[in-house]
């Protein structure tokens, strides 16, 4: 047989257009990083592209443990599942007035935003107890410290102190101490807590755990 002899029509090469995750290997003188390629034909790639994760934002996030006496201050940075710890601490008000100390609570706070510019702020909600005296307090402090985040031009969501510890602990019913257990394990820190800063952090961290279940559930729906 000729070696000119026609080649069979059923045997010709077939451009087909493929999307695939491929790996080329040492010999090619390429990466060994995953690509993304548009396969022309057997052997020819147009259009390489690196595989990358999409970028997270990092929110800062503020939490408040509103207190007439004590208000607990909390600061981190979430992205994601990555949750940093910032700062923390007490507002101490002393025993003067109580006009005066919801003035300082105030004024305390201003500074906290000024310094650490907060995105998102997240605070307990007033609960009714036995008391209704102490209730109508610390709805008081509690107002006076989110007058003075205004200016930061943050978000302010509000959380039940249940919803809160559910979140942290896995119990709504858990002591001050097993959250700033949590608090000290969930943000890696190495010395104690105060009480009411920890709860602060808490109201922060339930605060980016809501945020990253929207986000994955948006996810899920798209």
């Amino acid at each position: 047989m000729s070696s000119s002899a026609a080649v069979p029509a059923c045997s010709r090469l077939l451009a087909v257009r493929v999307l695939a995750v491929v790996s080329i290997s040492d010999c090619c003188g390429w990466d060994k990083a995953p690509i993304v390629g548009i396969i022309l034909g057997p052997w020819q790639f147009q259009r390489r592209t690196k595989l990358r994760a999409p970028e997270i934002a990092t929110i800062r996030v503020l939490g408040i443990d509103p207190g007439s006496q004590r208000t607990g201050f909390g600061v981190l940075d979430a992205a994601g599942s990555r949750l940093t710890y910032v700062a923390s601490g007490v507002i101490r008000t002393g025993q003067v007035d109580f006009a005066a100390r919801l003035c300082e609570i105030f004024r305390c706070m201003q500074t906290i935003v000024a310094q650490y510019q907060p995105q998102e702020i997240a605070i307990e909600r007033v609960f009714v107890n036995r008391n209704p005296d102490s209730a109508l307090k610390l709805g008081q402090a509690r107002g006076a410290a989110i007058c003075g985040t205004v200016d930061s031009k943050a978000g302010v969501f509000e959380y039940a102190t249940r919803q809160i510890k559910q979140a942290v602990v896995g119990s709504g019913n858990a002591e001050k101490a097993q959250v700033q257990l949590m608090m000290r394990s969930l943000l890696k820190l190495d010395g104690p807590v105060a009480a009411d800063a920890a709860d602060a952090l808490a109201a922060a961290v339930c605060h980016a755990l809501r945020g990253r279940a929207m986000l994955l559930q948006a996810g899920l729906r798209g």
